[in-house]
């Protein structure tokens, strides 16, 4: 009996967690000529949210961010998704580690 309460229990805690994933805000960034587009996101604080990356460039970029601890690789004319937070209010710089000189944002955090 406790392992069949133990496996119910563990089977609602992945649907509760599948609900909250879709519940979550998100973001679109756009990767072109090596710049995102907006370079700009606006966020609430403490909350987490989903930033889908859409990499038009016909080149493979790293979404990165040292402020906020993050890394994803988004293939050339592909997308990623990033979650990101929650994040205090501040504002948190994030940059494509292949084209530093050009692909610059910052995540504001309200």
């Amino acid at each position: 009996m406790n392992r069949f309460l133990t496996l119910v229990g563990t089977a609602l805690l992945i649907a509760a967690g599948s609900v909250a994933a879709s519940e979550l805000p998100e973001y679109t960034l756009v990767i072109k000529n090596h710049r995102y587009q907006p370079s700009e996101i606006r966020m609430p604080a403490n909350t987490k949210v989903r930033i889908v990356v859409n990499n038009q460039d016909p080149t493979p970029e790293e979404f990165e961010s040292t402020d906020f601890n993050r890394e994803k690789l988004v293939l050339p004319n592909g997308s990623a998704m990033v979650y990101v937070g929650p994040l205090r209010a501040g504002t948190y710089a994030f940059f494509g580690d292949f084209h530093q000189d050009t692909a610059q944002g910052r995540l504001i955090v309200e």
